[in-house]
């Protein structure tokens, strides 16, 4: 299980986080699975201290869980549960 978080400090934005996140691990992964890409776009979710471990679990039981609930369908469902406009064409690229 990975157990490195990501805190995001007030003093940098977070496009510039996701893209120093991605050239990182990029250089990283790409060592070890070939053709390797990241897609164009990122989506972002903070969460409070209080729900790590729950998130923990979930990221641990991800596997089974999408065997019940696809990953584009759970996130209509957060998306629309939180009441954040999206266009689909855009969520999948």
């Amino acid at each position: 299980m990975i157990t490195n978080k990501c805190n995001q400090s007030k003093n940098i934005t977070l496009s510039t986080l996701i893209e120093e996140l991605k050239t990182s691990s990029s250089k990283w992964i790409k060592n070890k699975i070939n053709n390797f890409y990241w897609q164009h776009g990122y989506g972002a979710f903070s969460i409070s201290p209080t729900h790590i471990d729950a998130v923990k679990n979930y990221i641990a039981d991800q596997f089974e869980h999408h065997r019940k609930i696809s990953f584009q369908d759970e996130m209509r469902n957060l998306l629309h549960k939180y009441g954040i406009e999206y266009n689909e064409k855009y969520l999948w690229d």
